[in-house]
């Protein structure tokens, strides 16, 4: 499904007053400019403008494609609030142009998006053009328009790989090879996980090797990274882990392991208490089969480098790795993500005190430190100019922060009780190494057990991640494609943050969260998450 940007904008040399509009529509993948529309439209009002580019820029999108995707991009808040349901039409001129706009594509396929006014420069030239071309008794003409001057040019299509030359077995030989087990890759995929089953039920007795199975000795050796304690094991297929390489991630060095004297393989570990050292050399070295799952083909790993079998099965496995990516490098997520921009409230007077403050406690407002830093945040968020709903905890001083930031944004506050912080019991208002001297016991479970409660029947942390995901499904629910503000607390920051990661319960304790910090996590349509900030503090600076 194609993906347009739509940008528009109008105006009024009066308001109401001689009127003009100008959209353009844009491929979200390469920038290329798609289509320009502009018109002079008499005496109107600034509003009324700006909905005839939005309509412009819509039909003009609908024509080049009526199945696609639409990102609306606008520095006019008033018709991105009221297009996105936010805000009522009240104005009996612009009501029917909303309606008109809705009715052009479904609505579930079309987001809006605020943008400062500098980053509309195309769409704006456009609408000045058709007023100046209005002034001069004319229409808009798009043979005589200069209005597209920033525009990035397409992605140029890179040519066709060379054949290649030279003898047998060189580099670009090798390159040929890989292209060709690519396009076979996909067939290949329908039939892995059978293949996969026979080589597991014939583990003991090894058939004849093929292109996909060079080494027999192989399928009957257990593929290492499944151990509990194996370093493998906890590589995996994240883009920044160590089994990329082990031949999991699209940046593999697969080709070095267990290869050869020089191999890299000795880092992969291969077994629940592997000593890693000792992978490597061999040609059926185990080291092959490190990072892999247990239905994997273990053995493609292990083959002699310089049979020709060796090469047309690495190639081969070079191609699927591409053709079928694993998990963590999925297929891109065409749709815009949810993204959730975490503010941790500014500071109250027990901050510096490093006391435990939660949601049962004395519930404390904001310090005159808190305060002016939460108006630092407001302006750093108004300069970038991406935030469209703010969202905040309950509690007094996340509703206070969340105020002043919704003010300077021109947004309402929107009360989401799932946000709180934990309720830490009867350890509220006392520093950590007082719950230490009075309560150790309960504090050395709490910090082993995320099940565990503070004591007096506080909140354990599993209370709190269940509670925190449940808000973070809902709000994703109703906020789809728009970037949102979460006004909350440490933990459930931490929380969030944890769980996007898939990190266990205990890596709440190993990450530092300042007051008014700003954190990141985008959320896509497939279930995946993505980190994209945490603890940013520099618009404290």
């Amino acid at each position: 499904m194609r993906e347009f940007i739509v940008e528009a904008d109008g105006g009024s040399r009066g308001n109401p007053g001689p009127a003009g509009y100008g959209a353009v529509v844009s491929d979200a993948a390469t920038g290329e400019t798609l289509a320009e529309a502009a018109e002079y439209i008499g005496v109107a009002t600034n509003n009324v403008a700006e909905y005839r580019g939005l309509l412009a820029g819509l039909r003009a999108a609908r024509d080049l494609d009526p199945e696609a995707v639409v990102r609306v991009r606008m520095d006019s808040k008033l018709v991105v609030e009221q297009m996105s349901g936010r805000w009522k039409i009240k104005h009996p001129d612009m009501k029917p142009l909303a309606a008109e706009a809705a009715r052009i594509f479904p609505r579930e396929r079309v987001t809006y998006e605020w943008i400062p006014r500098e980053r509309n420069k195309h769409a704006d030239r456009l609408a000045n053009e058709a007023m100046d071309a209005g002034a001069r008794g004319e229409q808009w003409s798009a043979s005589a328009s200069t209005a597209d001057l920033d525009t990035p040019p397409a992605r140029p299509v890179r040519p066709a790989p060379p054949e290649p030359q030279g003898p047998p077995g060189d580099a670009a030989a090798g390159a040929a090879r890989a292209r060709a087990a690519l396009a076979e890759g996909a067939a290949r995929n329908s039939t892995t996980a059978a293949r996969n089953r026979t080589t597991a039920a014939q583990a003991e007795t090894p058939a004849a090797p093929d292109l996909r199975n060079d080494s027999p000795a192989d399928t009957a050796q257990p593929a290492s990274g499944t151990g509990p304690a194996s370093e493998a094991g906890q590589a995996g297929p994240g883009p920044a882990s160590e089994a990329g390489k082990a031949g999991t991630g699209p940046v593999s060095e697969a080709g070095k392991a267990g290869t050869g004297p020089a191999s890299e393989a000795g880092q992969a570990g291969t077994g629940p208490v592997s000593e890693v050292g000792k992978a490597g050399p061999g040609p059926v070295s185990e080291a092959g089969k490190a990072g892999t799952d247990p239905a994997s083909e273990a053995g493609q790993s292990g083959t002699d480098p310089t049979s020709e079998a060796g090469k047309a099965g690495a190639d081969v496995r070079a191609a699927e790795a591409v053709a079928t990516p694993r998990s963590g490098w999925g297929p891109a997520d065409m749709g815009p993500p949810a993204t959730f921009v975490l503010l941790r409230h500014g500071e109250t007077p027990l901050t510096p005190q490093k006391r435990f403050s939660g949601s049962g406690g004395s519930d404390p407002s904001l310090s005159g430190i808190g305060r002016e830093q939460a108006e630092r945040v407001a302006a750093a968020l108004a300069r970038r100019g991406t935030v469209q709903a703010v969202v905040a905890s309950p509690l007094a001083r996340t509703r206070e922060t969340a105020q002043i930031v919704a003010a300077r944004l021109g947004l309402d506050v929107q009360i989401e009780e799932g946000l709180r912080e934990t309720d830490f019991g009867a350890w509220e208002g006392l520093t950590f190494g007082e719950v230490r001297e009075r309560h150790p016991e309960d504090l050395s479970a709490w910090l082993s057990a995320p099940d565990a409660e503070p004591t007096g029947g506080g909140e354990s942390f599993a209370a709190t991640a269940a509670r925190v995901a449940a808000a973070r499904d809902k709000l994703i629910a109703a906020h789809a494609g728009r970037t949102v503000l979460l006004v909350t607390h440490v933990t459930p920051i931490k929380t969030l943050v944890r769980l996007a990661l898939g990190a266990p319960p205990e890596a709440l304790f190993r990450m530092e969260l300042s007051a008014a910090s700003l954190s990141a996590v985008a959320y896509y349509a497939d279930g995946n998450a993505s980190v994209r900030l945490f603890n940013e503090t520099s618009h404290l600076r």
